[in-house]
């Protein structure tokens, strides 16, 4: 693979035309970002453990979205998740790609399984991140799912370096840009079919130049519904009536 900072700067080079941030939620779960562009809104997930204090709080609001999102570079979970937010912020005010033709999905968090079911079937599945139920789909393929923080039947993530090459299928959650593995996940996951998948996803054509096969990202249905659940510390809620998945082959 290229210089892992190239997929870093590519997301960087497609950020234009800088809109103040106008909202920034640190929830639970999700971050989200909310410009004065026309459907500036993006998400990124929250880091799961919170210091006491965060010397920047109540500091970003009038900021730009280009601002916000030099911090992707950091090492510091916070600021990464911030700028991945405000990235996919100036991102979605934009239309997609032309190139790019989505499938809009039903509702629910699993959806992107569900539509690529009939291909995964028997074939040796790996998952990074431990999705919400699933575990259900352990019967129908040779399912693998690493995640950090450990639940049964899981394998922790440093056994990517086993399992992802000797993998067909791989999804990787869009979360691992903002904490840095991504271009080593792609890089294991060369030789199988890929997909970046989450609401932390900035839909950039250019992904596939970095092995991936397939985007699956959200659409927003609701913003006033997705900020309210943001900040009320949702989590897959937001699938219920907020946003729902979409698919495209690269």
């Amino acid at each position: 693979m290229s210089h892992p900072q190239l997929i870093y700067q590519m997301l960087l080079d497609h950020c234009s035309a800088p809109a103040m941030v106008e909202q920034l939620l640190i929830g639970a779960v999700w971050t989200l970002c909310r410009t004065n562009a026309a459907s500036g809104v993006g998400l990124a997930m929250s880091p799961g453990l919170y210091p006491r204090n965060l010397s920047w709080s109540g500091e970003l609001t009038g900021k730009t979205d280009m601002q916000l999102g030099s911090w992707i570079y950091s090492w510091d979970p916070h600021q990464a998740a911030v700028a991945l937010a405000a990235i996919n912020s100036n991102i979605n005010s934009r239309p997609l790609p032309e190139s790019l033709h989505p499938i809009s999905l039903p509702a629910g968090n699993l959806a992107v399984f569900d539509f690529l079911l009939p291909q995964l079937r028997e074939q040796k599945v790996a998952v990074i991140g431990h999705y919400p139920g699933i575990e259900h789909y352990q019967n129908q393929m040779e399912l693998s799912i690493l995640e950090r923080q450990l639940q049964a039947g899981d394998l922790p993530d440093s056994a990517c370096e086993f399992i992802l090459p000797e993998a067909d299928w791989v999804f990787l959650t869009a979360s691992s840009i903002a904490n840095k593995t991504l271009p080593r996940l792609a890089e294991l996951s060369a030789d199988a079919k890929t997909v970046l998948m989450g609401p932390s996803l900035p839909w950039l054509t250019d992904w596939r130049q970095f092995g991936i096969d397939y985007l699956a990202g959200i659409e927003i249905l609701d913003h006033q519904r997705l900020q309210d659940t943001v900040a009320q510390g949702g989590g897959m809620k937001i699938f219920a009536d907020s946003v729902r998945y979409r698919i495209a082959a690269l």
